[in-house]
């Protein structure tokens, strides 16, 4: 019976332990939106900088495991290069280590009274601010009761001598222990897939006597291993760059761990110098109340240290993982979205940017798509491969469109702050109009069969029709100006523009009608010059409501 109590406490614990993380990661994922966002955008070639990005978001999200996650998506998004990526896994790995001093912290104090303060906010709050701070403040006290439960469950295992046989060979204090013990943790961790909660439990073990102090550091420098298997998963079929910041994760990890296994004894000397309390000290009760203090330290220094080293040869990192991952040329010729696996499991902030990069691509296409549909349209021949090429534009954008729309439908799941979520629509919006662009822009190019039988477009008629061409062309380039620079939105202009194209769009297709009356063209003519005003017509409407959306996105103020 005394089994079931320790398995139902320790897997209630680690329940509870888990909740309250993703609380706490979302509560202030949601609170620190912007401020994630501004991090992720002030990235340099600097790899110093880079570090901090890394360490900034991670202390910020509180996992490693999604700031980790969410570079290889910037990476096979091509938002980051691959030597800033490796910076700001470096940073991740920094940041998590605040974790540890959180769980450190005498938890039976504190968890019953941060419920009580963050339940009332974060369930009745007014505002979403009040709110996602309620969240994270419940969050901590619910990873505090989650931490307390598991270390109970543990007591009865110091008495139980079955279980310290069964760990016996990982508690010695020579190589071959620590060895298991980093191994262990690897594999645990890799199970698990988080670090965060891996170190709980291992935290909860020390603390309550059931391991010592050496076993434990041991498991956790496993555990920084074994959390790379979070992005190594995650770069599965993405980009090949993607694979390389992830291999580079798992590399720098590797051997940082080894190297310390090689010094470990003189690091528990080091770590016990620089903590001054006796990390082996027992109550009465069996407990190790200094255990977690070093825990957290020795998981500090040994990330902050590997770090320090490792920056001064980022390029050579680099290199190596580039010669391990070599490119793939196939790759390059199949046109692909980038977007990374699922947005559950990234930041809103990034999920956001990557959708924007995949938009002002979307955007870009379509104006290649406007560039060569005139190019077809003036020609005096038809040229086949240049009507494939538009086809083909559009069904990429038709594809770009669906994959963003789905992708920003999961992100608006999240808990999203009312500035995020307001974004999120408005990207959404652009891409619907975008695609319908690309829509007109087919139909129009199609509607050139229709002269096939010896009616052709010719004299005042042409002349009007490229030239309103041209000026469509013009304000959709404006239009999504925006998207590239707020600097570059033009309101005022964007509507004058918009209103004297409404007023030219009827006057060419009264002229055209006059000029038919008067026996100059076919009247079978008609017909098709007014579905090619039409479609300009629609594209401009499209145009006018996207730049609406690109205002209300990036223009905070008028």
């Amino acid at each position: 019976m005394e089994v079931f109590t320790i398995i139902y406490s320790l897997l209630g614990g680690l329940g509870i332990f888990f909740f309250g993380m993703k609380l706490m990661s979302d509560g202030l994922q949601a609170m620190a939106g912007d401020m994630i966002r501004n991090i992720i955008n002030s990235i340099t070639a600097n790899r110093v900088m880079a570090v901090g990005v890394g360490l900034g978001v991670t202390m910020l999200v509180q996992s490693s495991s999604i700031t980790t996650v969410m570079t290889v998506g910037m990476v096979n998004a091509g938002l980051m290069t691959l030597k800033q990526a490796i910076g700001v896994i470096l940073g991740a790995n920094i940041g998590t280590t605040i974790t540890g001093w959180i769980i450190s912290i005498k938890v039976d104090k504190y968890g019953l009274l941060l419920v009580g303060l963050g339940f009332i906010p974060g369930l009745f709050g007014k505002s979403s601010k009040t709110q996602h701070i309620g969240k994270a403040i419940l969050g901590i006290g619910m990873v505090f009761i989650g931490l307390t439960t598991m270390s109970h469950a543990f007591v009865p295992l110091r008495e139980s001598q079955s279980f310290l046989n069964s760990i016996a060979y990982f508690a010695g204090d020579n190589y071959q222990a620590y060895l298991a013990s980093v191994l262990m943790g690897c594999a645990l961790t890799m199970v698990v897939q988080s670090s965060s909660a891996m170190l709980g439990i291992t935290m909860a073990l020390a603390t309550t006597g059931v391991i010592n102090y050496h076993t434990a550091v041991a498991l956790v420098l496993g555990e920084n291993i074994g959390t790379t298997i979070t992005a190594i998963l995650a770069s599965i079929g993405a980009s090949v760059n993607a694979r390389r910041a992830a291999r580079a994760h798992a590399t720098f990890n590797i051997l940082g761990v080894m190297i310390m296994l090689l010094i470990l004894p003189y690091y528990f000397d080091f770590i016990e110098w620089m903590v001054p309390s006796d990390a082996s000290f027992k109550n009465p009760d069996g407990t190790q109340p200094n255990v977690g203090a070093h825990i957290a330290m020795a998981h500090t220094m040994f990330n902050v240290t590997a770090t320090l080293a490792m920056l001064p040869f980022l390029n050579t990192l680099a290199a190596f993982v580039t010669r391990i991952t070599p490119d793939d040329s196939k790759e390059k010729a199949v046109p692909h979205l980038v977007l990374l696996g699922n947005p559950q499991d990234l930041l809103p902030a990034t999920s956001l940017i990557q959708a924007e990069s995949e938009i002002k691509k979307m955007a870009d296409i379509v104006s290649r798509m406007y560039k060569i549909t005139r190019e077809y349209w003036h020609e005096d021949q038809e040229d086949p491969k240049k009507l494939a090429k538009i086809l083909d534009y559009e069904r990429i954008t038709d594809n770009i469109h669906k994959e963003v729309t789905v992708f920003l439908c999961y992100v608006m799941e999240r808990p999203l702050s009312h500035q995020q979520s307001g974004e999120t629509q408005n990207l959404i919006k652009i891409a619907d109009e975008l695609e319908s662009c690309a829509d007109y822009l087919e139909r129009l190019a199609m509607y050139r069969e229709r002269f096939r039988g010896g009616d052709s477009l010719e004299g005042e008629s042409r002349t009007e029709f490229f030239n309103f061409m041209d000026e469509v062309q013009s304000f959709f380039a404006l239009t999504i100006a925006g998207l590239e620079k707020a600097a570059h939105y033009n309101k005022t202009g964007i509507f004058t523009k918009s209103q004297e194209l409404q007023i030219w769009a009827d006057s060419i297709r009264d002229n055209h009608l006059n000029r038919i009356s008067k026996g100059v063209y076919k009247p079978v003519t008609a017909l098709t010059f007014s579905d090619m005003v039409v479609a300009l017509r629609k594209i401009r409407t499209h145009a006018f409501r996207m730049s609406e959306s690109v205002g209300a996105l990036y223009v905070k103020t008028e």
